[in-house]
């Protein structure tokens, strides 16, 4: 299961991590509690509209951005689920039997 807030979580972390800043530093600016910050970049806490804002300011982000970051992040992650089992991970028995065993091919 995708959970938006493991992907905002991962966002703001690579946002931050590009930007060169510390945690600390992103929440002295967004005036959040460091431990809160650090719960809402590992996907522990879902943060409210205000502090979203506050800290995409903090990382001179548009909020936007981050929202557009995290919907291509959970369609990956949603497109990624649906081919789970569309390709297999071992060659079928019937493909073994028509080919042959690999290394007769080379």
């Amino acid at each position: 299961m995708v959970l938006a807030r493991h992907e905002m979580g991962e966002v703001l972390r690579d946002v931050r991590l590009r930007r060169g800043d510390t945690l600390r530093q992103v929440a002295s600016r967004a005036a959040v509690a460091l431990g809160y910050l650090s719960e809402i970049e590992r996907g522990q806490k879902e943060p409210s509209s205000e502090i979203l804002a506050a800290v995409a300011d903090a990382l001179d982000t548009p909020l936007s951005e981050i929202y557009h970051a995290v919907g291509d992040r959970i369609a990956a992650r949603e497109r990624d689920q649906r081919l789970v089992g569309v390709i297999p991970d071992t060659v079928p028995a019937e493909l073994i039997a028509e080919v042959g065993p690999i290394e007769s091919i080379a």
